[in-house]
């Protein structure tokens, strides 16, 4: 089937592109600016990004200055936004671009960037460096199946939609303006070829989407059902001092919410937790404790975790591992789901 015109798109991009923080014309746009609203916009809204994405840049300006900050800032900035794995590779992306004193103009060259992969390379090479790639993300991937009339399932089609996708960037209106293109395409799929009801009737390419010709543009993309999520349930132990104080503890470097702040807790598993097993793993045992009513919910990709509170009072020195923190710095610099946990604590 004949690409539809990227004429077309561009067309429609230039009247109704969406502005953005991070967006600038092509040709001017700082690669840390555009890697860095790549990395927040995974998993993450538009919405949601904005403001933080502004005060993240405000603290952490450029790659020497995020490559110099110390992993409890940069915890402490990404805290709320969710999955921390992409702070963490950022951090370590930071530093290596930062010992290179130079950012990879091309896409085989950001992929030896410790954490940025294949989706972020080609978005960072279009966008930052006019490179001809299209990077395919959710957005497009839609867009190509419906285009496309592509009914192969997700994610088994992923390979399949990017190399559709790819054959879109040989037309040399795209190539001439690859980084427009790319965020062409992310508009197209966030305003009009929406996962429901897209608006074909004000779409750029509707005179050439196969699935729209068909009347199957709703039920594209398929995706292959999704096994039921795991429930794993943890305990945690809310221990104050005197001063009102709270005790928290750093999470391992490695692993689900890696070196971010929490409440100190058992580990999450799939069994429910007696009272007597979380107690052998608190961190002061011998305590009076108190448990609070009510469980906090969690929803992470793979699992869905379930948590109860224990609550003692506590006026001597932390145990090793744990520190006293006031609350409010405390929640702040706290992953959601520790947020949550917190918000069993009665006032």
């Amino acid at each position: 089937m004949t690409p539809p015109p990227a004429s077309d798109l561009l067309a429609w991009y230039d009247r109704h592109r969406r502005e953005l923080p991070w967006r600038g014309l092509q040709g001017q746009l700082d690669p840390y600016r555009v890697w860095l609203s790549e990395v927040m916009l995974q998993q993450t809204t538009v919405a949601a990004v904005g403001p933080r994405y502004a005060r993240f840049l405000a603290r952490f300006p450029d790659v020497g200055a995020l490559a110099r900050a110390g992993w409890d800032e940069v915890a402490e900035e990404w805290a709320g936004l969710g999955y921390y794995a992409r702070a963490r590779n950022l951090h370590a992306g930071a530093k290596a671009l930062a010992s290179r004193n130079c950012f990879p103009d091309t896409v085989e060259g950001l992929r030896e960037i410790p954490g940025i992969g294949p989706y972020t390379a080609a978005a960072v090479a279009a966008i930052a460096f006019g490179v001809p790639v299209v990077p395919t993300d959710g957005n497009v991937e839609r867009v190509a199946a419906r285009v496309h009339a592509e009914a192969a399932p997700l994610p088994g089609a992923k390979r399949k939609l990017d190399a559709l996708a790819q054959r879109w960037m040989e037309q040399e209106a795209a190539r001439a303006r690859p980084g427009d293109f790319a965020q062409a395409l992310f508009d197209l799929g966030a305003t009009i070829c929406t996962p429901r009801r897209p608006a074909c009737a004000l779409c750029p390419w509707r005179e050439g989407c196969a699935a729209r010709l068909q009347g199957i543009q709703e039920e594209l993309p398929r995706k292959a059902p999704k096994p039921a999520r795991p429930v794993r349930h943890g305990v945690h132990f809310l221990v104050e001092d005197p001063a009102g104080r709270m005790l928290v503890r750093r999470r391992p470097e490695r692993g689900l919410l890696g070196g971010m702040l929490e409440v100190p807790g058992t580990p999450w598993r799939d069994k429910v937790w007696t009272r007597a097993e979380a107690l052998d793993l608190a961190p002061l045992p011998a305590l009076r404790w108190a448990a609070l009513p009510g469980e906090a919910r969690h929803g992470f990709t793979h699992f869905e975790l379930r948590m109860t509170l224990l609550r003692a009072a506590f006026p001597g020195e932390p145990p090793e591992g744990c520190a006293w923190m006031e609350p409010a710095a405390a929640r702040a610099a706290m992953p959601t789901v520790m947020r949550r946990l917190l918000s069993l604590r009665s006032p």
